[in-house]
């Protein structure tokens, strides 16, 4: 009785730009008993700081215009004895000094945790009152990584700061033991690929011409998959943290307002879709570079891919010549498949898709093309980005990436209205195509 008595006279302000996020912190700061005060952004949390004059801050550090470091040195230069504490999924060492060189008190990880959340203000609020808000400290200059950060912070606010990244430190420990565990699986692969294209000496100047191209591939992918590994992680945290806000929200709501409570639970099950193609979308990533690169025939290969796609009324012309072969990753089937169920799926209007072979200067050209709506001009770069295909399915990002495996680009150069066209240009020795059949 005597905490909720001592939390009910507290008031927390709250900084989150996104509102479910807002909400959930909210939650879980009401049902412990405190008064909370939202702000969506730092300019809002200024003027709340001056009129609701809050005993302490949550703030997040990613926010548009002012950001967190920003909105923590303002506070800290108009209200030296105001606690902040930064909310945030960043677990850099950098971001921790860049809190503290801007008077942060202490940190709490995304998602937050109900009980991590109430003791880190009690242990903040109890430290001021220790320590007084006052505390003597001296400054602290601190090179890191190529800059250096001037720190004044007292010895409690320091432990305070330590003890709540130590979360995080564990957290990115048991990540990294993950990337040394696929790494080593990577390099297993690699010495794998290497070792079968050594047994072949059937034509020596081929096999060390195909080891080269083979290396720089895997090589490649591997790069690829560490980045891809890195972005679907920081990804999937933050989808998870959603999901179990839009839960938490619909369980507090269930009995008071069930029809918001019903929606909180229908934004779930869309986010569970959402992390459901995420990991489908990893597990194909990590196929490319696993296997060497080989030559394929790509009229067999539109086949295969028209095979695998429902065409319903819509006519496929396949006007490839056969035996033309080309240099790419094993996945390259999923490319054709992919730009066939791209036009389906977005031409609206299309009849018939087609598939040929041209020579550009001196690379040769594989073309797919629809006569549907086409693609804007202002989307023929964004289509084939990954922060665009979250929105859109992540296909064309995936054929992209399996494409560059050996040097083959990919680019839309349809005219919007008319229809789509997509040529993926490739190099001269990563084809095998006569001059007649080219031209």
């Amino acid at each position: 009785m005597e905490v909720k008595q001592r939390r009910s006279a507290m008031n927390v302000l709250v900084v989150e730009d996104s509102r479910t996020q807002a909400e959930f912190i909210r939650q879980i700061l009401d049902t412990a008993g405190y008064n909370v005060i939202l702000a969506g952004n730092g300019a809002e949390a200024i003027k709340q700081v001056e009129t609701a004059r809050p005993d302490i801050v949550l703030t997040d550090i990613l926010m548009p215009g002012i950001d967190g470091y920003e909105l923590c040195r303002r506070i800290k230069q108009q209200n030296p004895d105001l606690p902040v504490i930064m909310v945030t999924v960043l677990f850099d060492p950098a971001d921790v000094l860049k809190g503290l060189a801007a008077g942060a008190d202490s940190f709490i990880v995304k998602p937050p945790n109900p009980e991590h959340v109430c003791s880190q203000i009690e242990a903040v609020m109890r430290g001021r009152e220790m320590a007084g808000a006052t505390e003597d400290s001296e400054e602290l200059e601190i090179p890191f990584n190529g800059s250096t950060y001037t720190i004044k912070a007292g010895k409690l606010q320091i432990v305070n700061t330590l003890l709540s990244t130590y979360t995080i430190a564990v957290a990115k420990n048991a990540e990294l033991h993950k990337v040394q565990s696929q790494l080593r699986s990577l390099n297993s692969q690699l010495r794998r690929a290497l070792d079968e294209i050594s047994l072949s000496n059937e034509n020596l100047a081929e096999e060390n011409l195909t080891r080269r191209r083979a290396e720089k591939a895997l090589a490649e992918a591997s790069r690829k998959l560490q980045l891809m590994a890195s972005i679907t992680r920081h990804d999937l945290l933050n989808q998870l943290s959603v999901l179990w806000g839009h839960l938490d929200l619909a369980l507090a709501l269930r009995d008071t307002d069930q029809a918001n409570a019903w929606r909180h639970v229908e934004n779930a099950v869309e986010m569970v879709k959402r992390i459901n193609n995420t990991l489908q979308f990893t597990a194909e990533y990590q196929r490319i570079g696993t296997s060497s690169p080989a030559w394929q025939e790509i009229r067999s290969l539109v086949e295969a891919a028209a095979g695998c796609v429902s065409l319903g009324a819509v006519s496929l012309e396949n006007n490839i010549p056969p035996g033309v072969e080309v240099f790419a990753d094993p996945l390259i089937e999923k490319v054709f498949t992919n730009l066939i169920d791209n036009a389906l799926r977005h031409g609206e209007k299309v009849t018939r898709i087609s598939f040929g072979l041209k020579r550009g200067g001196d690379f040769c050209i594989i073309f797919c093309e629809d006569d549907g709506v086409g693609v804007p001009v202002d989307e023929k770069e964004k289509i084939f980005s990954y922060a665009y295909g979250k929105n859109t399915g992540l296909g064309l990002f995936l054929a992209r990436e399996i494409l560059s495996i050996t040097g083959i680009t990919i680019r839309e150069t349809g005219n919007p209205g008319e229809g789509a066209r997509f040529e993926m240009i490739c190099p001269p020795d990563m084809i095998r195509a006569p001059v007649s059949q080219t031209g």
